[in-house]
């Protein structure tokens, strides 16, 4: 592939670290521990659109996983 797909996946960890720097930081540990579940999605996408291989059921079914459990991370009530 072209040397310019470098571009958007230098871009997305440039804003990644920016957004993780404005999260406070004694929840730091949840955005990066839910970044996980967005960076397996993350790279399906790229698997299917830089590489050109559509991801199957069960790359679809792990990231849909992924994407609940980071949700569950960031979003699950807590104990005051």
């Amino acid at each position: 592939q072209s040397v310019w797909w470098l571009v958007p996946g230098i871009a997305s960890l440039i804003i990644f670290a920016w957004l993780l720097t404005l999260a406070p930081s004694a929840f730091a540990g949840r955005a990066y521990a839910a970044y996980g579940g967005i960076y397996i999605a993350a790279s399906l996408v790229w698997l299917w659109l830089a590489e050109g291989q559509r991801p199957d059921f069960w790359d679809m079914a792990g990231g849909a996983l992924a994407i609940t459990a980071a949700g569950l991370i960031l979003f699950a009530p807590r104990a005051a």
